[in-house]
């Protein structure tokens, strides 16, 4: 039946395709976190267990267990025991489906490092902090980037001789290296920024011009790590993209009709435009996970820094939000795109009917 709908059908097996790597995804984000042996519930003992005798902090300790879902327990919630008398683990498939069944419930458990705090509650002040950081950069790269690759190309001369190479710089420099360069020269050598932090520690996070004032100022090197290399790579992309279209068949019998020059122009930036936007949607769609080393290197107070800090402490259920979060975000951006490709680019439509 789906023969008959080419694109109903394209839909489908792009969305199966994606299923299947978000299945593979969901299993390796369970299971590498646990492939280490240490106990990532000493991490709250050691916090919670100061001052208890021995058997207190043995009850303790099993009563996290059983909280989290690590030791098996029998039909009154009672602790299994093995024949030396210690609780009897839970399989890692068991562990695994109960936290399938958690995350269809939206529940993606407590956090080992900040209990009893949950992981979603962890997850949500975070991100405001990444798509503020990222939202901007990427809107304000692709425009700026666009706007110059697309005057490189039709300008040429000195400024593209000059230009051209500065963007080739820039885009081929990875975010965490222009980071650290960015910090070292305007925060270490020459001390204009703050290095590290989304606000000043003396601040409590409030609606008030002192702690916005402090936001902004710690926000400049984070933006500028992140922009002048999206700048970079979008300014490449518009000018090789605008130096093809300018040297199509279709320009040249555009001039040699007479067509205004201002008209050829638009038609030419139009349709170089294409592949810009394509990058736009994925860019737009993986902001949430795009910016994670960046936050690390300036211990933003975004997804990223959270990330690190629960790799840190081994907190299981943190990383697993996390990437979660990334990985959904990833996926959804790159099958959106995938469907917008599917609609607008007229050989994707051709090699839908063709498939037929």
């Amino acid at each position: 039946m789906l023969k008959r709908y080419p694109t109903a059908r394209y839909i489908i097996t792009r969305a199966g395709w994606y299923f299947l790597t978000f299945l593979v995804a969901v299993t390796l984000n369970f299971f590498l976190p646990r492939m280490g042996a240490s106990n990532p519930v000493d991490i709250i003992m050691a916090k919670a267990g100061g001052g208890l005798d021995t058997k207190a902090a043995q009850a303790k300790e099993e009563e996290y267990l059983k909280e989290f879902g690590l030791v098996e327990v029998d039909k009154n919630n009672v602790i299994q025991r093995g024949a030396d008398g210690k609780p009897v683990k839970t399989p890692g498939w068991k562990q695994f489906r109960n936290y399938i069944f958690m995350c269809l419930r939206g529940d993606l458990g407590t956090s080992f490092l900040n209990y009893p705090k949950k992981v979603i509650d962890i997850i949500r002040e975070a991100v405001p902090w990444t798509i503020a950081l990222q939202l901007p950069t990427i809107i304000f790269g692709w425009i700026i980037g666009n706007v110059l690759g697309a005057l490189a190309a039709y300008r040429r001369g000195v400024f593209d001789r000059v230009f051209f190479p500065l963007a080739l710089l820039t885009s081929a420099v990875p975010f965490f290296a222009f980071g650290m360069i960015l910090m070292y020269a305007f925060a270490i050598v020459m001390p204009v920024f703050p290095a590290v932090g989304g606000y000043a520690g003396n601040l409590v996070p409030s609606f008030s011009f002192a702690f916005f004032g402090s936001v902004a100022y710690h926000y400049v090197l984070p933006f500028f790590s992140i922009f002048l290399i999206l700048a970079g790579g979008q300014a490449i992309g518009m000018r090789s993209m605008s130096i093809y279209e300018l040297g199509t068949d279709y320009i040249k019998y555009a001039k040699w009709l007479g067509v205004k020059e201002n008209k050829i122009l638009m038609y030419v930036f139009r349709n170089a435009m294409l592949p810009q936007l394509t990058g736009l949607a994925v860019s737009i769609g993986m902001m949430i996970g795009g910016a994670l080393i960046t936050e690390m290197i300036f211990s933003y107070p975004g997804l990223g820094m959270a990330l690190l800090t629960a790799i840190q402490g081994n907190d299981y259920p943190l990383i697993q939000g996390c990437t979660l979060l990334v990985t959904l975000s990833v996926l959804v951006a790159n099958f959106s795109v995938d469907i917008l490709i599917g609609f607008l680019d007229p050989r994707v439509k051709a090699s839908m009917v063709g498939g037929r």
